[in-house]
């Protein structure tokens, strides 16, 4: 595929290669962005901010609409692709295909409710002749830099709600998996959206990426992924807005009055969907101990259910994590953990990119899966006495995304929702949950800002604050 550069495709002699994940065929190539295209992409969003900036917000809202209808039409194309890109089974690549039309849908209502407010400034004394309000205006040129694992819906929720504001986009696509944004970018053309206010660039992001990041004419930098990237747009990026999802290392609680097929239930699609590949997989469980044993019995009979192959196949529940060298790294996560103490209770092998959906009991505190993101198919699983104890080990990480915990106690309940240090506590739900129009964020090194449709636009607009003088 070409690439998208100010609304126009563009290809270059150098290409990367996008991989098959289950077996390392050559799925496409996309072109390696050089620097007259970021150039040009940045001159062409500055024009295009101000063209999206004169849209009225029913213009705005006509666009996502297409698109989300667009979207909808060309279900089987797109679900196709992320299958091929990422991996992802054929049921978790429609539904992220489902999800990510309704998230334009969701962002063409919000188009129309971006107002501001009235400010009682005849509060203040000597102020009791002026009255205001303030307004939102578009924040200008977003940079949106995407992961490979969800690369439609996590694109499309930084793309929907700057559209949605006003703003001009420069999207750059994980290298793995350009493929579906570059689609996306096809279909936000023809739903009518000002060629001059997007540009999809293809490339290595400490090239590519970087170069966007630090240029003045950027007013946003939105970036999903790791905490050492995060760290280093941080240090780049100057003068502006900077919005970063970085990860967890999501805990899951069980007090002995849970319901616990519920909450196998959810540990188990939390801690597997996608090969655990997700920055809210269930990572780590706290199970209280008079029901440790049960719940353990009921998780691996679960898990052992589970299916592991081809991610065509529409009776595959679990396909390959993204590539061997990260299937290579959670075998040796799994095995520094079970060396340093931890029972192996089922699965811990691998077949190339292929690695089986696992349980670790009783795992060790300092081991790599218990404090870092594992972003595969394991679950650690250990036991506590009090609530308290569980609540201090679920808070022990640098990370603060989102946690959960089980029970039919309300103060228990109401306990953990205070004393947890994450942007999201989940009551008998599990981790993985999220509606995209809830704010959506982290605590401590998981993020800086919240995304989620109302949440994401108010991000990525500015405040103008506007006063009169009444007295005559």
């Amino acid at each position: 595929m070409k690439m998208l550069v100010a609304g126009k495709w563009i290809d270059r002699d150098r290409k990367i290669e996008v991989l098959f994940p289950y077996d390392g065929s050559v799925v496409d190539t996309v072109p390696v962005t050089e620097e007259e295209d970021v150039e040009r992409a940045l001159e062409s969003a500055v024009e295009g901010a101000q063209l999206m900036r004169n849209l009225s917000a029913y213009e705005r809202s006509t666009i996502l609409k297409r698109t989300a209808d667009l979207i909808r039409q060309n279900e089987a194309k797109f679900t196709d692709t992320i299958v091929m890109e990422v991996g992802k089974t054929v049921k978790e690549a429609r539904a992220e295909v489902v999800r990510t039309a309704e998230l334009f849908e969701l962002c063409s209502e919000e188009a129309k409710r971006i107002h501001g407010e009235t400010i009682p400034f005849d509060s203040l004394k000597g102020s009791e002749h002026k009255t205001g309000y303030f307004v939102r205006e578009p924040a200008g040129v977003v940079v949106a830099i995407t992961p490979f694992n969800v690369p439609l819906a996590l694109c499309a929720h930084k793309i929907s709600p700057a559209i949605a504001a006003g703003n001009a986009v420069i999207v750059k696509p994980a290298s793995k998996t350009p493929l579906s944004t570059l689609l996306l970018g096809e279909t936000l053309l023809e739903a009518g959206l000002p060629p001059q206010a997007l540009s999809v660039l293809t490339g290595p992001g400490g090239g590519v990426g970087m170069k966007l990041v630090r240029d003045r004419r950027v007013r946003v930098v939105s970036f999903t992924g790791s905490v050492g990237v995060g760290e280093e747009i941080a240090k780049n990026a100057g003068l502006k807005k900077i919005l970063m999802e970085l990860g967890s290392n999501s805990p899951v609680i069980v007090t002995k009055s849970a319901d616990l097929q519920k909450a196998v239930k959810a540990v188990v699609s939390g801690g597997y969907s996608i090969a655990g590949q997700v920055c809210i997989s269930v990572q780590r469980v706290y199970v209280q101990r008079e029901v440790f044993s049960e719940f353990v019995e009921l998780l691996l009979e679960a898990v052992k259910e589970l299916k592991v192959g081809d991610p065509r196949l529409k009776t595959t529940d679990m396909g390959p994590v993204i590539d061997e060298q990260n299937a290579q790294r959670i075998a040796e996560w799994f095995d520094e953990a079970i060396q340093a103490g931890a029972k192996l209770a089922t699965g811990g092998r691998r077949n190339y990119t292929l690695v089986e959906p696992t349980v670790l009991l009783e795992v060790p505190k300092k081991t790599k899966i218990m404090n870092e993101e594992l972003f595969g198919p394991g679950v650690a699983v250990n036991s506590f006495e009090t609530l308290q104890e569980a609540i201090d080990e679920a808070n022990s990480t640098r990370y603060g995304l989102q946690a959960s915990i089980f029970t039919s106690d309300l103060l228990e309940a109401f306990e953990a929702i205070k004393k947890l240090q994450f942007g999201g506590v989940l009551i008998n739900e599990g981790t993985r949950y999220r509606a995209d129009f809830m704010p959506y964020g982290g605590y401590k090194d998981s993020g800086i800002g919240r995304e989620g449709v109302r949440f994401a636009i108010e991000e990525l607009t500015e405040i103008k604050t506007v006063v009169f003088e009444t007295r005559r």
